[in-house]
């Protein structure tokens, strides 16, 4: 059977026995790939260091505290903000561990559908994968749609904090929206070249700009009492029970820590990926979570009572921040200053975001998972870019900004969206290997492994050189598949009870949309070409 996943293509790929005793870091690299069934052909640009600084711009977590503080607030208060948060950096942690030891398995830039089918039992190992590919292809695609329209959201944002009379229109939140995702396609591709470089400055400007904004928020701002900040709750969404509000309200940090899975979608592109991807992923979330935490306590020392809380969930730039920095600097001109860099934080976060959608797409359509594989899965000679999945993820990114013109929540639907999409393929993922090393199936890692392995077809599953030692890993791999379960529950709530056709939630609209169209597209056409991550080389000897 082991044809019927094999290209024809004749391709064969030395082993390290032929290489020689001392191969190249990148010979090394292609040798792993290889063994995973697949054929080199992207760049490995990638440092650890400039992927660590992919992961931290891509999260912008401690940007997104800011953005996203009026959903923790609305249903939780400060309080519950900070607490929420604490959980939720901590679930993260627990769940990127884990899926560091499935990178480090297995570093493809299919990421988490390469994992289910080599994982799964054999009897729904195919369906699965399948499902899990279109899951995270379409949570990633709707990150790329949320960072455009908080990129224009911003904008607007700082026009009325310029001008208390301008009136935001929808159909200048949308063009806002398509400048940006321009200009991130621009930068992957025109400068795709120098895009680690890029990286690099980023991580600098996201780290020296934690400073600019919570140095002056500090120094100036006015400062409650721990009493209003760690014992005041919120229920503005009219909930039973606090409790209820509460767990509603993290769902905002929980899109502020999400994004780390962008190193695994990037695992063909970095040096040394088993050991490197899952390093920057749980670095990224360690040096994320500290600076959103101490953003977070910074703001809501400067907030005040909770009646000072109120009339900063109203203001009329959308974004209760930009009014906290007015009040804390007492200066316009210092407030814009301040809004301004978390806005172009924001909008250079997009070109990781089309990055990351864009590859995930490409290895999904060169395993023939998508319409148009063929196409989509093609490769630019010259610039060894997935020209047309950039593209695609444009697309995408301008069909769902038309969301804007139906609901005044749109951003909440895209965030809820992106979350199912991403945690549903995290959960599936993680359980999979929790069921596998609860009954003792992957072997011991071994550096001079040079056959088939953790594919479909290979018959066999070993551990990669970075693993949680037990019974750690078994711990930490439960307690973050609760962590999931819970999160993936609330994520399809409303902020409000009783919410309007506005105001309410249709992320699982969207999501069942996309599951019935994929199915409807497997039982079509794909059961009859898609079998799982295809093995496109074969290996001498």
């Amino acid at each position: 059977m082991a044809d019927d996943y094999e290209l024809k293509s004749g391709a064969q790929h030395a082993t390290q026995t032929e290489l020689g005793q001392n191969p190249s870091r990148l010979e090394m690299d292609n040798m792993e790939l290889t063994r995973l069934g697949k054929k080199p052909v992207l760049k490995r640009s990638f440092s650890f260091i400039t992927m660590l600084s992919f992961s931290c711009t891509i999260m912008i977590t401690w940007e997104g505290v800011l953005l996203l503080l009026p959903i923790n607030l609305n249903n939780g208060g400060p309080a519950g903000s900070v607490y929420g948060l604490i959980i939720v950096w901590a679930g993260t942690m627990s769940v990127f561990a884990t899926m560091g030891e499935l990178a480090s398995m297995a570093p493809t830039a299919g990421g988490q559908y390469h994992w289910v089918s080599m994982l799964a039992p054999k009897s729904s190992q195919k369906f699965l994968s399948y499902s899990i590919g279109w899951l995270t292809m379409i949570g990633w695609q709707a990150i790329v749609a949320s960072g455009g329209y908080l990129c224009g959201s911003l904008v607007q944002g700082l026009m009325v904090l310029n001008n208390p009379n301008y009136v935001p229109q929808p159909w200048q939140l949308v063009l806002l929206f398509w400048a940006a995702i321009l200009f991130a396609i621009f930068f992957n591709t025109a400068v795709s070249a120098v895009l680690p470089k890029i990286e690099g400055f980023i991580l600098i400007m996201h780290t020296l700009g934690f400073l600019a904004i919570l140095i002056p928020l500090v120094y100036y701002g006015p400062h409650a009492s721990a009493t209003d900040v760690f014992t005041s709750f919120l229920n503005e969404g009219n909930w039973q029970t606090q409790g209820l509000s509460f767990v509603i309200g993290i769902i905002g940090p929980v899109f502020s820590f999400l994004g780390a899975d962008c190193a695994v979608h990037m695992s063909e592109e970095i040096k040394n990926p088993a050991k490197n991807v899952p390093r920057a992923m749980v670095f990224s979330i360690f040096l994320n979570g500290l600076m959103g935490f101490g953003t977070l306590i910074a703001v809501l020392f400067c907030l005040g009572d909770l009646n000072t809380i109120q009339s900063v969930l109203t203001t009329s730039t959308g974004y209760p921040f930009m009014a906290i920095f007015q009040d804390s600097v007492g200066s316009l001109g210092g407030a814009l200053t301040m809004a301004a860099l978390i806005t172009i934080l924001n909008i250079t976060a997009t070109i990781g975001f089309v990055t990351t959608a864009s590859r995930m797409t490409w290895s999904f359509a060169r395993d023939r998972g998508v319409p148009g594989w063929k196409i989509l899965s093609k490769i630019e000679s010259r610039s060894t870019l997935p020209l047309a999945t950039i593209a695609l993820t444009a697309i995408i990114a301008i069909l769902l900004s038309l969301v804007v013109f139906g609901s005044t929540v749109a951003f909440n639907d895209l965030v809820s969206l992106s979350i199912n999409g991403l945690y549903t393929s995290y959960l599936i993922g993680n359980g999979l290997l929790l069921y596998r090393r609860l009954s003792g199936d992957i072997q011991q890692y071994s550096s001079t492994d040079e056959t088939l392995k953790n594919t479909i077809g290979a018959g066999r599953l070993t551990w990669g050189p970075w693993r949680i030692p037990e019974p750690l890993g078994t711990i930490n791999n439960i307690l973050g598949c609760i962590y999931m379960v819970v999160v993936l529950i609330f994520s399809f709530w409303p902020t409000a009870i009783n919410p309007t056709p506005e105001t309410m939630n249709y992320s699982s609209l969207m999501v069942g949309a996309t599951i019935l169209f994929s199915v409807l597209y497997y039982m079509v056409w794909a059961r009859k070409v898609y079998v799982g991550p295809v093995i496109e080389i074969c290996l001498s000897g």
